[in-house]
């Protein structure tokens, strides 16, 4: 009857599952299989046990094991007031030296040296230069064949580590010496050709101004990011702490009628005069809405000064006009992004800005309203310090880095680029520049690898 119930379907399986027994008894594959399980089942009652070896004491001197981490995982905001201007998507990297403590006050020459050998030298000859009555001459003024410029090998060397952020020359017609800062607050100074560097590291973070007292070689002011203003004394042997202020200081110049009085470039575009007869900051304007990157003072009327901003503009002042404490500004150069640099010619007749909106303007006439517009590639990226177009030594030309590794020689005549420096010799790409005021064809361009290249003329 039970199987009356079942399907065909079913009978057939039924079938199939005997016969499928009576294969694997005639095999013996069930007894197998009971002794497989056995064995797997005495193996785990019999497993063996580890000894543990006798724990090693801790040493005296524990090793460390350094592991880099991002700030942003250690809650740190980036670092990046060393840049000098709006950042675009960054290029490699330079190698770079991490900075050491600095501390306020009064600074030896010899504890903030970090060349090997001795400085004894190097002050012997800021002394001899100071006395040198040579180095009062006055500027030569030499029309430049730019065909005959050319980078040596001898005149290439590299002074620090890291981004230089300021390099300028020694106004002396007996030495070929040259200073430059970094973003690590070293400076380094350099008589060009020689196997020497002499390199010290006074300041905290990145040098914002470097100003060679014309009359006393022995005397340089430095600026810089973290606000402190120091005089290197040569004499003394110091680097002197002269004014800290609770502002950034971004820029730092003075008039060439002027040596008592320094200005400098703090916080958000504010201007103010630090007056070292009284020992203190004698006026203050705020003349931006963001931070001045650079002032430049009209050689012929030493009144005029220019202002670069971040705010996108550049700006004239005539400092002799002041009402109820505010300067008004004499004209407005207006770009569509950040101005990093805005210097008068030599003659003090005509007036370049270069911004970071690809554009080197020229601005020339009896109030600068004759304007010139040239197209220039100036994003530079994060790593590179900004181009900042340079007269050279007369109103016809202006020199800028390139991202190509050459200079580009700007005609202020014709308006437009007239041709570039190129040398096998170059690895890195110029962002600074200064000349020698007293050589015509000596040009210096600085990277943001620590190196200096030095054009002459043949």
């Amino acid at each position: 009857m039970a199987s009356e119930k079942l399907t065909d379907y079913e009978l057939k399986r039924l079938e199939n599952i005997r016969r499928n027994d009576e294969m694997m008894a005639a095999l013996k594959l069930h007894s197998k299989a009971t002794q497989l399980s056995n064995f797997k089942r005495q193996r785990v009652e019999t497993k063996s046990y580890r000894v543990k070896s006798e724990k090693k004491p801790k040493t005296e001197n524990p090793i460390v094991i350094r592991v880099r981490r991002s700030l942003r995982t250690r809650g740190i905001p980036p670092d990046c007031q060393g840049l000098d201007g709006d950042s675009v998507c960054p290029t490699t990297p330079p190698e770079e030296k991490p900075p050491c403590d600095v501390s306020l006050g009064p600074l030896s020459m010899a504890n903030v040296r970090e060349s090997d050998h001795s400085d004894s030298s190097f002050i012997e000859s800021l002394m001899g230069m100071a006395q040198d009555d040579s180095v009062q001459k006055g500027k030569v003024v030499d029309s430049l064949d730019l065909e005959s410029l050319s980078l040596d090998p001898e005149n290439i060397a590299r002074v620090t580590s890291g981004r230089i952020t300021n390099v300028t020359f020694f106004p002396s017609s007996s030495v070929r010496m040259l200073a430059a800062g970094n973003k690590y607050g070293n400076i380094a100074f350099w008589n060009v050709g020689d196997n020497e560097v002499h390199l010290y590291h006074p300041h905290k973070a990145p040098i914002s101004g470097i100003l060679i007292q014309p009359h006393c070689f022995s005397k340089i002011y430095t600026s810089c990011y973290d606000g402190v203003l120091r005089l290197m004394d040569a004499e003394k042997e110091i680097f002197d702490l002269v004014f800290e202020s609770d502002e950034k200081i971004y820029a730092l110049s003075q008039p060439t009628n002027e040596t008592s009085c320094l200005y400098l470039a703090e916080g958000s575009g504010g201007l103010s005069i630090w007056d070292n007869r009284v020992g203190k900051r004698s006026s203050h304007w705020d003349l931006h809405d963001s931070r001045i990157n650079t002032i430049d003072f009209n050689c012929e009327n030493p009144h005029i000064v220019a202002t670069s901003s971040s705010d996108a503009t550049a700006c004239t002042w005539d400092l002799r006009y002041i009402n109820d404490n505010n300067l008004t500004a004499l004209r407005t150069f207006t770009h569509k992004r950040s101005v990093q640099s805005a210097y008068f010619s030599p003659s003090g007749g005509s007036l370049a800005t270069t911004s970071l909106d690809n554009t080197i303007g020229i601005y020339s006439g009896v109030n600068y309203e004759d304007a010139a517009v040239i197209s220039h590639f100036n994003q530079t990226g994060r790593w590179l310090s900004t181009f900042r177009a340079k007269w050279g030594w007369d109103d016809k030309y202006l020199f800028i880095g390139n991202m190509s590794r050459g200079v580009d020689v700007v005609s202020a005549v014709q308006r437009k680029i007239a041709m570039t420096l190129e040398s096998p010799h170059i690895s890195a790409i110029p962002c600074r520049f200064a000349i020698n005021s007293y050589e015509v064809g000596m040009l210096v361009g600085a990277t943001s690898g620590g190196q200096v290249y030095v054009w002459t003329s043949r």
